[in-house]
């Protein structure tokens, strides 16, 4: 379902009996984006994307790719979110279910990222969490649309399908908006296959 929250739902709390889903691990250099690096909370360097890679408390595992003055970034985003999903284990794929669980992930980044494209000047950043079996991602834009999936939806009709998949393959997606900041955040959710 598609949700407009003030706030990022993203921060839900500790899980009972400090139990976590995930285990942290140390930063990850970036090899497979080119031009990225793998500072963790490092400003971006212009003229080429900057990765960046962290572990937090309570095995959350989060990377940022600034897109600045970046070109191909949908195929960036791709390469990037591949990187993340081998490092935290979603791949290599094990079985069928686990293989489709991260290729909607793949699936979703594009979908966000082209539509940054196409309705907002271009994405500025991608940011990846993940804990508790919950990726999380979120593109930055400085565009003032509201995304929103077509209504009614018409699967034969070409183009418009983006936020349509996203709604469809999401536990939950959403726009973040900071009151006085060009731009937002557009979140969506998914989880690992059981």
């Amino acid at each position: 379902m598609s949700t407009t929250r003030p706030y990022s739902p993203g921060d839900r709390g500790p899980e009972p009996g400090g139990a976590s889903g995930a285990s942290a691990s140390a930063p990850v250099p970036s090899s497979g984006v080119p031009g990225a690096s793998a500072v963790p909370s490092a400003p971006a360097v212009p003229g080429a994307p900057r990765a960046a890679s962290a572990s937090g408390g309570g095995g959350r595992q989060a990377r940022r790719l600034s897109f600045e003055d970046a070109s191909g970034v949908v195929p960036l985003a791709r390469d990037f979110t591949r990187e993340a999903l081998y490092a935290w284990g979603w791949l290599p794929s094990a079985t069928a279910d686990q293989r489709a669980a991260a290729e909607d992930v793949l699936l979703v980044v594009s979908e966000l990222v082209t539509n940054a494209c196409l309705h907002a000047e271009g994405p500025d950043e991608l940011r990846i969490t993940c804990e508790k079996k919950v990726i999380r991602l979120e593109v930055s834009d400085r565009g003032t649309g509201q995304p929103a999936p077509r209504t009614p939806h018409r699967a034969g009709r070409p183009g418009g399908h983006g936020m349509f998949i996203v709604q469809r393959l999401c536990l939950d997606w959403g726009v973040v908006r900071t009151p006085g900041v060009a731009g937002k955040r557009v979140w969506a959710e998914l989880g690992a296959p059981a």
